[in-house]
């Protein structure tokens, strides 16, 4: 009998630990001055009994790349830290997160050199309409929302018991299987789904006092109207953070902190100076041509 309610017992906490991963095809036109450049990324939604997180598969697999690496250099007790910029996987920096059972949204997203957590305050109104179709292999009904700038329309299946979707996207009688923005602009498509084990939550890494790592560490938790400010801050001035914390973690420590980019024709440079400047170029450039965000409400 012991043996059976142990069974019964590991049984259980195997099925909890379980995770329900959707796969998302996310197209998205970044530049509205040329719509005929469509971008696709692969977004991953994992659900499981306390929420769930959407983000770009590349982008997972590039941080956990990238978090081995600090790890490996800082455990090895050396005084310099060297981080290569170069262009990263995946082109979604973002992250979303829910948690049940009152779907509590946050934004996770990086300006400059700091992470910040940004809580949604609003969440999508639906109109349930009449309209079905068949969305890959799953029979879908239609909605619309107006939601962060963005006129939408949905496709949720019942087949698929989640009230859950990606992006901020929720509280239909069923997964979102698709949702498209009016202008064609964004949208995301289920391609495919599977069951994974949970993925553990992303452990703290042991970093000096004075050293501050892009992408990595505690994230500030703002308002929508903190970070507007803090993104207006960012457009004026893109290379203010990495310039004072370049200044931080050059102190009185052994630990010293260099970046390293490649120009445009392939040099290698590592002077500060020339860093900071091919830097904001390149950031004033990429944003002229990033001016057609998922959430326009977000950043104007």
């Amino acid at each position: 009998m012991k043996n059976k309610i142990l069974f019964f017992m590991l049984l259980g906490i195997l099925t909890s630990a379980q995770t329900n991963r959707f796969f998302y095809e996310y197209k998205f036109i970044p530049d509205s001055n040329h719509k005929e450049e469509v971008k696709k990324e692969m977004m991953l939604l994992d659900i499981d009994k306390k929420g769930s997180n959407y983000y770009s598969q590349d982008k997972f697999v590039a941080d956990s790349i990238g978090r081995a690496e600090l790890e490996r250099q800082l455990k090895s007790g050396g005084g310099n830290i060297s981080v290569n910029r170069r262009e990263k996987p995946g082109q979604v920096s973002y992250k979303v997160t829910k948690e049940y059972p009152d779907f509590k949204t946050f934004l996770f997203k990086n300006i400059s050199t700091d992470r910040y957590k940004v809580k949604e305050d609003k969440k999508p109104e639906w109109k349930i309409l009449s309209d079905k179709q068949k969305i890959g292999e799953y029979n879908a009904q239609k909605a619309t929302t107006s939601f962060g700038g963005r006129e939408w329309t949905a496709w949720f299946s019942t087949d698929l018991p989640f009230q859950d979707g990606p992006y901020k996207f929720y509280g239909l009688p069923g997964l979102i299987v698709k949702v498209e923005d009016a202008t064609g602009s964004h949208s995301m498509t289920l391609v495919g789904n599977k069951t994974v084990k949970s993925v553990d939550a992303e452990k703290d890494m042991q970093v000096p006092e004075n050293v501050k790592i892009l992408g990595f560490g505690k994230e500030i938790e703002v308002t929508k109207d903190q970070f507007k400010k803090a993104w207006k801050a960012y457009v004026n001035d893109p290379t203010k953070n990495m310039r004072e914390m370049m200044m931080k973690n050059g102190g009185d420590t052994n630990t010293k902190f260099s970046f390293k980019v490649k120009t445009s024709d392939g040099k290698e440079i590592s002077d500060p100076n020339q860093v900071f400047r091919e830097m904001e170029k390149r950031t004033k450039e990429s944003l002229q041509k990033d001016n057609n965000p998922i959430e326009p409400d977000m950043v104007n």
